[in-house]
């Protein structure tokens, strides 16, 4: 074991969280649970399995897991229901997980829909599932981190989308202005068992943590009822996903860095860049045999594309290169997203609250201000923020449903009674009625902003003023 991961395990169990007595540690008979985490453990700490079992290890995964929330698997049991459960159950679970009998229950399939159309399934483990799947979770990123490479962002503690694209920016500044956009089909349904167990294996010498997690590979999944095993992939959904997508992903890593190739990686999106088109083609060419033959993973050579870098697109992002800088952009698909997203929340057959309505677009307006914050989008402002005014106005007028609503209300902010009249018992759709004179003076923008309206010229603002920009 590494002195790393002896140290964060020590961290962990001398934390204020844990809430055994200080006088038992070292001296632990059971195991218990309460509403603080996992205590009391009584095994040799001199294996893989005794850190993922450790109570200090499962107090924080059980910390995690109720503190994310989220629905329950195939046996409906919720995150509130977990701590009454473990009280009465936690040995015998640790018990069996330590004799390597316990076994894992299928996941909960359920689809959600992509941008494209098409649905991409999620795999729902139970809660005490994912407990165990965070226990595993939190050694293996002890085990793995010192070992991923730099330019790996997904997945991982202090990193993200914005460092990613940060680094892109960095080679594109130094003229590798070509790229081979790699796009992985259904990585995460076509990730080989056998293959991420080898991987696996080239460095956990623990034979029981290797079981339980094919244990977990091989559980299987309950849709609409019917039970269908898993005899490929990592389902996207629990929280072994995520490390076990990069354990397997830094092979191609390690390969792209032995090749000497620039790239950046987040997740399954992939990004090699190169100083010429020729070079791109060439190491497109070389690395998809590596990808298919050796990872036994499929490369999409539809989606898969070499191209300046303007046409491709990375995490949402467009680029772009002027006097030698690196230039974010929205990229034309994501504009539309978001707008779709919008016409959503201000959809008039919604039946939401003013109050509730005005708190997603906030929360939404808010994040996709800060996520693409990095592109330079600050002239079409003023465009978006009059579209999305009408969007709300036309929320407001059906709500006036009847004309005696329309006159009370309009007679609040407009002095001309004939004006108010003319608009009440106008028969216009709502979004033409949105834009009508009257109806835009008594729902002015000043006072949409004042009844707390969010805006993109507003979170744009309070983002930089954040940053020390204004």
């Amino acid at each position: 074991m590494t002195g790393r991961m002896q140290n964060e395990l020590m961290r962990l169990d001398q934390s204020e969280s844990r809430v055994e007595p200080k006088g038992t540690i070292g001296l632990q008979t059971s195991m218990g649970i309460s509403e603080d985490g996992v205590t009391d453990f009584t095994l040799p700490k001199d294996g893989l399995l005794e850190f993922i079992l450790s109570p200090a290890n499962l107090n924080a995964a059980y910390k995690k897991v109720k503190g994310n929330k989220g629905s329950g698997g195939i046996d409906g049991m919720s995150t509130e229901e977990l701590l009454p459960y473990l009280k009465e159950h936690g040995s015998e679970l640790v018990a069996s997980l330590r004799e390597g009998t316990y076994k894992p229950n299928p996941v909960r399939r359920v689809e959600i829909p992509k941008s494209n159309g098409k649905k991409r399934g999620l795999g729902i483990p139970t809660v005490v599932d994912r407990v165990v799947q965070q226990a595993i979770s939190q050694v293996l990123e002890l085990l793995y981190e010192p070992q991923f490479s730099e330019t790996s962002y997904g997945f991982r503690p202090h990193r993200g989308a914005h460092k990613a694209l940060l680094k892109c920016g960095e080679y594109i500044e130094q003229e590798y202005v070509f790229a081979v956009d790699m796009d992985l089909e259904k990585f995460f349904d076509m990730v080989s068992h056998s293959k991420l167990i080898e991987v696996l294996s080239h460095t956990i010498t623990d034979g029981r943590v290797i079981s339980l997690i094919h244990r977990y590979l091989n559980a299987g999944v309950i849709h609409c009822g019917n039970y269908e095993p898993s005899q490929l992939g990592v389902p996207q959904g629990g929280p072994l996903s995520p490390i076990l997508s990069n354990i397997i992903l830094n092979e191609l890593d390690k390969e792209l860095e032995r090749r000497g190739h620039k790239f950046v990686r987040y997740a399954d999106d992939l990004v090699i860049f190169c100083k010429s088109r020729k070079a791109a083609k060439r190491t497109y060419e070389h690395i998809v045999p590596f990808i298919e033959k050796k990872l036994f993973l499929k490369v999409n050579k539809v989606k898969t594309k070499v191209a300046y870098i303007r046409n491709i697109k990375f995490l949402s992002y467009a680029f772009g290169r002027r006097s030698g800088k690196c230039q974010y952009r929205l990229h034309p698909e994501s504009v539309k997203k978001m707008k779709a997203k919008i016409r959503e929340l201000t959809s008039r057959s919604n039946g939401w609250s003013y109050e509730y309505r005005k708190h997603r677009l906030q929360w939404y307006i808010r994040g996709w201000s800060n996520y693409f914050s990095l592109a330079g989008y600050k002239p079409r402002l003023e465009e978006w923020d009059s579209w999305l005014r009408h969007r709300i106005r036309m929320c407001i007028w059906k709500s006036w449903k009847r004309v005696r609503t329309r006159l009370h209300n309009l007679e609040k902010f407009v002095s001309d009674k004939n004006r108010v009249r003319m608009a009440a018992f106008c028969r216009k759709s709502y979004w033409r009625m949105s834009q009508h004179p009257t109806v835009h003076e008594a729902l002015s923008d000043e006072r949409l902003f004042r009844a707390g309206y969010p805006t993109f010229t507003g979170c744009y603002v309070d983002f930089n003023k954040a940053r020390g920009y204004y």
